[in-house]
């Protein structure tokens, strides 16, 4: 046993596939997580939406928006029939909005082609939108025992690690080194438990940044403790200068509603509500006069806001503007509408929309 109190299997070579799950698998028992609120069922349906919620967001992130969507939302039929605006409203704030949107669609494509059931093969449930062969592998084994490997990034980064696999796991060489490596350390017994072990130690132990070797069961064998290079695996992504992009959101202000209108539904926040948009060189009052067909009693531009997406940073340019007169065809065509701010209704917002409407309400708008 370690300081750190893991197991460690010394008298085995820990690249043999049975020694290094068996050394996995002792430590889960151990140190592993077993409450996490998936886990209390873990039916197909609860893993499948914490999986992809849990997609480039943290545990302690996810878990009180798992609960409040299955709370709204407690089996895919409810999902199925449910407003996509409403499903987006409880996304609000975990970011790549495209993931609730892939989990509306599959959840109408489970009831309408599988009687609301997963299917029983990898290979029918990767066919629904949004699911991939990592994800598709976690809630076939999480959830019914068959037997997947995964590779999501805490498991890149543990076998990475292990076994020294050089280079950025987004190049296709390196990605299908560590599926074989998933595929090969993967047991036949307690798979669920061993696929969430690997999840748990590399978010917990073999961590991106002070990883936790002194209780890790693998560091016996690990490559990278054995060469002291721990922070070089997994390869970085080749560091590239992103760009800047600007755009001005108007805050129409009409006695304390707020225009908003709902985005196309691919590009950034698809399907999500948000302000209206113009150039940031663009006047104000012609250009509300012109596509509004409103009149500007008032222009407050505010401090810029910027929101960094994965490959570029916004700019936002906030300009409060109070309106007066009429917007023909807001009602009509259900893509605009005027948003109460003191008395919101379930809107999917991103985060830095909720951050400006906040800031108007803050004003006493």
């Amino acid at each position: 046993m370690t300081a750190g109190g893991a197991h460690v299997a010394c008298d085995d070579d820990l690249r043999d596939r049975g020694a290094f799950a068996a050394a996995v698998l002792a430590w889960f028992d151990g140190h592993g997580r077993h409450n996490l609120p998936w886990q209390r069922p873990a039916t197909p349906y609860r893993v499948w939406v914490s999986e992809v919620m849990l997609q480039q967001t943290q545990v302690t992130t996810v878990i009180p928006y798992f609960e409040r969507f299955m709370a709204r939302f407690p089996d895919v039929h409810a999902l199925a029939v449910a407003p996509v605006d409403e499903v987006l409203h409880l996304w609000s704030g975990l970011g790549y909005y495209a993931r609730a949107r892939n989990l509306h669609r599959a959840a109408a494509q489970l009831v309408e082609r599988h009687g609301g059931q997963f299917p029983g093969t990898i290979e029918a449930v990767e066919a629904l939108p949004g699911i991939g062969r990592s994800t598709a592998g976690a809630i076939l084994s999480l959830s019914r025992g068959q037997r997947h490997a995964i590779l999501d990034g805490n498991v890149k980064r543990v076998l990475a690690r292990f076994d020294g696999v050089e280079g950025w796991p987004g190049q296709t060489g390196v990605t299908r080194r560590l599926w074989e490596l998933a595929e090969n350390y993967t047991p036949h017994e307690r798979v669920d438990a061993y696929n969430q072990a690997m999840m748990d130690l590399g978010a917990t132990v073999c961590a991106r940044s002070s990883p936790r070797c002194d209780a890790c069961p693998l560091a016996v064998d690990c490559g990278a403790r054995a060469t002291g290079r721990q922070s070089e695996f997994p390869g970085r992504r080749p560091r590239k200068e992103k760009p800047v992009r600007r755009t001005r959101m108007l805050l129409l202000d009409r006695g304390g509603e707020v225009l908003l209108q709902r985005r196309p539904p691919t590009g950034i926040w698809g399907g999500l509500w948000s302000p209206p948009e113009c150039d940031p060189e663009a006047n104000v009052t012609d250009w509300c006069a012109r596509e509004l067909n409103v009149g500007v009693e008032s222009v407050q531009p505010w401090s810029v806001l910027r929101h960094t997406f994965t490959h570029f940073h916004l700019d936002i340019h906030p300009v409060h503007v109070r309106v007066h007169g009429h917007i023909g065809g807001v009602m009509d065509d259900g893509d605009r509408v005027w948003y109460n701010v003191a008395s919101p209704d379930r809107k999917g917002l991103a985060a830095p929309v909720s951050r400006l409407l906040r800031g108007l309400e803050d004003l006493g708008v």
